[in-house]
């Protein structure tokens, strides 16, 4: 069969360039975005004159009856249609007939390809947005129920101070905050049609770009032709966002890990998330937090390839263009299952607070506040109050116990300035609930960082669902 685009040349393609140049058995996955940017394309042919009425409704039925030969999968999607676009209008025109050589009047596919491509990217977009907010949901109910179970926060991998279980999960949640901003600036950003681009400097049919805009459910439509063919901006900005998720889920999941070693135990994953040993049978290995930690590795290779492909090209549209999908095809299903099976597997951990205070009471915790006592209570200078909570520790060390289980009168004596009282500050749990400024770990402060994780999840929720609605409603 003759290329649609064949008219100039004498010979047929090589099978060896078609199986080289072909992207159709990647770009496949962008079929519902080509059929309803052609379905939209179409209207508006029709309503510059270009396309009578009875030419628009043809065309549109038949884009309609392809799609559900798509969904039904009786479509077959060969390599001599080089790409997705032209499986569809090759398609087209053999059910049609000639109206269906009318639809590519006034577009490229430099432009079809890049509406198809930015429609497909800002959907998953607004996928990737529920899930981190389901997944911030499920977190902040762990922590709901965590205000005043103490472990041991740590710097260095050392322990520091006490905090409480609930606290550690919102620092988690202020990550995926943080994701979900950056998602609604992308979309934000990118949300403009090149659709009516043309190849590179528009198009002489006088198309009504704002109408195809608004019919597609984008701001505006893009400013220059050019620039509209050749950027991939939108592409590196989901990659980007993808990729930083992804270090956040990678740093969570190495917690997990670490939590659920004999050593911390912490945690215990359950066994529907979790596999055994082919030779040693008591083992029962976190796979899930391990492939969420490593999978962060191959989603930045799909952004530092995609870099790569865009640094040199010259304006506009280039064939290496071609390599701009399967990275990100690739890191928007790994970031998505990612994110659902951290979702089950945090809804089904079991949390083991007891052995997260007993490790509290290791690494004397609560030796801060001692310092801070002897300033605030004794008059003592800061520089001073360190050394003599250093000399307090290791008489702690000696006696092989934690600094919160020293007898007052033993404090005492190492200092005659330290006075009564000092016992009390010691505690995990006055340590804990001392730092109730803004931000800290107190069960008052964290229980009022929930609330606010929980006003960012319906406000974010409600810009989503207008974002969802104009889509539909185009």
């Amino acid at each position: 069969m003759a290329k649609l685009w064949g008219g100039r040349f004498s010979l047929e393609s090589s099978s060896l360039l078609e199986e080289f140049n072909a992207s159709i058995f990647f770009d496949k996955a962008l079929w519902r975005e080509d059929i309803e940017g052609s379905k939209a394309h179409a209207q508006m042919l029709g309503k510059i004159g270009v396309l009578t009425p009875t030419e628009v409704e043809s065309i549109i039925n038949g884009l309609d009856q392809i799609a559900s030969c798509i969904q039904k999968g009786e479509f077959t999607f060969k390599a001599s249609d080089e790409d997705i676009h032209m499986a569809i209008e090759s398609a087209l025109i053999e059910r049609i007939g000639d109206v269906g050589k009318k639809l590519h009047t006034a577009r490229s596919r430099n432009d079809q390809v890049a509406l198809d491509f930015r429609l497909y990217v800002l959907r998953y977009n607004r996928k990737i947005r529920t899930s981190l907010l389901e997944l911030m949901e499920i977190l902040l109910g762990i922590a709901s129920e965590h205000t005043q179970s103490i472990m041991p926060g740590m710097t260095h991998l050392q322990h520091a101070q006490p905090v409480n279980f609930g606290f550690h999960l919102i620092a988690w949640v202020c990550n995926f905050k943080r994701d979900i901003e950056r998602l609604e600036d992308d979309y934000k950003r990118n949300n403009f049609c090149p659709l009516g681009s043309g190849a590179l400097a528009g198009t002489p049919y006088n198309n009504d770009r704002i109408y195809l805009s608004q019919t597609l459910g984008f701001a505006a439509p893009t400013i220059n032709a050019m620039d509209s063919v050749s950027d991939r901006d939108f592409a590196l900005d989901m990659l980007y966002s993808l990729s930083m998720i992804m270090m956040h889920i990678s740093r969570i999941a190495e917690e997990l890990v670490l939590w659920n070693t004999q050593e911390f135990a912490f945690i215990s994953l359950s066994d529907a998330y979790a596999t055994g040993s082919s030779i040693m049978p008591q083992k029962k290995n976190p796979d899930v937090p391990e492939l969420l930690r490593g999978k962060s590795g191959r989603v930045y290779g799909s952004l530092m390839g995609l870099l790569a492909v865009m640094k040199g090209l010259p304006l506009a549209y280039n064939k290496d263009t071609q390599e701009d999908k399967e990275g990100v095809f690739d890191a928007l299903k790994n970031v998505s299952i990612c994110l659902q099976i951290a979702k089950e597997c945090l809804k089904s951990m079991t949390i083991r607070v007891d052995n997260m205070y007993k490790m509290a009471k290791r690494g004397h915790l609560s030796a801060t506040d001692l310092a801070d006592f002897l300033v605030r209570q004794c008059n003592v200078a800061f520089r001073d109050a360190h050394h003599i909570t250093g000399q307090v520790v290791a008489l702690a060390e000696e006696r092989g116990v934690d600094i919160s289980d020293l007898e007052e009168e033993e404090i005492m004596k190492v200092d005659s300035r330290i006075k009564a009282g000092v016992k009390a500050v010691l505690s995990l749990e006055s340590s804990m609930n001392a730092r109730d400024t803004l931000g800290g770990t107190s069960s008052k402060q964290t229980q009022a960082q929930i609330q606010v994780c929980k006003d960012f999840i319906q406000q974010a929720a409600s810009r989503l669902c207008e974002s969802e609605n104009l889509s539909k409603g185009a």
